[in-house]
């Protein structure tokens, strides 16, 4: 993956061009539906172009942003079908595994817009965010206004750490490693206190 990574930067760095901002596009959307593929890495990429190449700040934006809307859409898209058999009508794994899934997608009705505005922060588990509001059933048109609050406010902050760093790109490249790998712990740690907290209930219960 890393290898692929490095092509697509190499191939950037040749100069703005249409394919070129398809690759933009292409990743911010190969993100959310495949989370392994560094996205960001060609996104905080593409800022660094922009603060040193001259290629176009707004499409820049506009190509990773709409990449990731799209991306948003198609996961929200799974959840819909994931959802469209009622749990009544389900039976053995599927039953169970939905009637689990139940309260998070309670807490999603409730407060489906401040889940989805704080995805495009979270690396790795930004699709599952958009999987459970189609598997919620939110509205599509909230869903995307809210991701696309979400995708500009990350991508705006990628392109200023861009102009900042200015053309130290392995500086670049270490602040965003920082920043997921933080991100993991933190995420770690909230899935930890969580299953503690389910193990502590569940032992009350008994």
């Amino acid at each position: 993956m890393e290898d692929l990574t490095q092509q697509i930067i190499d191939y950037l760095s040749s100069g703005q061009s249409v394919p070129g901002l398809l690759i933009l596009f292409g990743s911010a959307f190969v993100e959310y539906v495949f989370p392994p593929f560094p996205g960001d890495t060609v996104t905080l990429f593409g800022a660094f172009l922009a603060a040193n190449f001259e290629w176009s700040v707004p499409v820049v934006f506009a190509a990773v942003t709409l990449g990731s809307l799209a991306g948003s859409a198609a996961d929200y898209s799974l959840g819909r079908r994931i959802s469209k058999t009622p749990v009544d009508q389900l039976s053995g794994r599927k039953k169970k595994a939905r009637e689990k899934v139940q309260p998070i997608l309670e807490k999603f009705e409730k407060h489906g817009a401040v889940y989805v505005v704080i995805n495009r922060f979270l690396p790795g588990i930004r699709a599952f965010f958009f999987i459970a509001a189609g598997m919620a059933r939110l509205p599509l048109w909230k869903v995307l206004t809210w991701g696309a609050v979400s995708a500009a406010a990350w991508n705006a902050l990628i392109i200023a750490l861009g102009f900042a760093i200015g053309k130290n790109w392995d500086q670049l490249l270490g602040l965003l490693r920082t920043y997921t790998t933080g991100a993991y712990i933190l995420i770690g740690v909230v899935v930890l206190a969580l299953i503690v907290r389910w193990l502590v209930k569940r032992r009350k219960g008994s």
